[in-house]
């Protein structure tokens, strides 16, 4: 009998501590306009977040079928779909592309109500998406449509087939460097130095957007290579200085959150910023939820 109860008390704290891991490991939903959007802007803290244990899902909300300049429609779609399920496997998460098409999405109740029920049914700790401010209108509209559902995911009786979340999550912006009407602000920066190569890998994966001659990046770059493997580590190289601009730039703002020591050594860094919208983190409880800070 004795040992019945010694094993009872321990299955106890095994539960206890099981929870305690559970709630100290958030479930992320990454929203990004396109079939890589969210990959670009959140491939290094997803990866991290994945490695802990953390479920992270990123969703694009258009199936990318106009971002090429010699393929589009079906194909395309099947073809940018496949790729950030690569980017999935690469990087430990799930991932879902909307069937709708690129350039087309709407600020409407429809797409409203998708975000919602997404955010509702990854039952959200923390959700991620562009700000309104940018330069494609469905970056912008995915911007919008994310800050909408900040208050409709805790109405029980808006899209009432999905229960609302008991609380609200916390949404934050994902990076940009637009400065109208007002410049992104880096509440949190965090090192992706240990996932880099995570997401390196990743950015291989989707070679319609960083190797084609005839992707956005291929096309628009300066002095791109002519042959595709030449061109695709040029443009990977492109994309590595991109997130060492983004360490640089908020080079005070790392050692503020990591130390003098810590925060200087940073080389690769993704950052975010608190939406107006939704629950009102302090940087300690960020700092607890996202990884790398100990």
């Amino acid at each position: 009998m004795h040992r019945v109860f010694l094993l009872f008390l321990v299955l106890i704290v095994c539960a206890s501590n099981s929870s305690v891991q559970a709630q100290e490991s958030p479930r992320v939903i990454v929203f990004g306009a396109h079939p890589d959007d969210a990959e670009l802007s959140a491939a290094g803290v997803a990866n991290l977040w994945s490695q802990e244990g953390a479920d992270v899902k990123f969703v694009a909300m258009t199936n990318g079928d106009a971002g090429h300049f010699s393929q589009a429609g079906g194909p395309l779609a099947q073809r940018r779909t496949a790729e950030v399920g690569q980017c999935a496997e690469i990087l430990g998460l799930t991932n879902e592309v909307f069937d709708i098409h690129d350039g087309e999405l709407m600020p409407s109740l429809e797409n409203r109500r998708k975000v919602v029920r997404a955010i509702r049914e990854w039952d959200a700790d923390i959700v991620i998406g562009h700000r309104r401010w940018d330069y494609h209108p469905d970056h912008r509209y995915t911007g919008e449509l994310v800050e909408d559902a900040a208050v409709l995911v805790v109405a029980p009786f808006f899209e009432p087939l999905t229960p609302g979340v008991d609380s609200n999550p916390i949404f934050l912006h994902d990076h940009d460097g637009f400065d109208k009407p007002y410049p992104f602000q880096p509440d949190i920066v965090v090192s992706i130095d240990e996932s880099a190569e995570a997401k390196w890998d990743c950015i291989r994966a989707m070679p319609s957007q960083m190797a084609d001659a005839d992707s956005w990046q291929g096309r628009y770059l300066p002095g791109v290579p002519e042959t595709q493997e030449e061109r695709a580590e040029y443009i990977l190289d492109y994309i590595k200085q991109r997130f060492a601009a983004v360490a640089d730039q908020y080079r005070d703002r790392l050692i503020e959150l990591y130390g003098e020591e810590e925060g200087s050594a940073v080389v690769y860094a993704e950052a975010f910023e608190i939406c107006q919208y939704g629950r009102q983190p302090s940087i300690e409880e960020l700092k607890e939820l996202f990884p790398t800070f100990d």
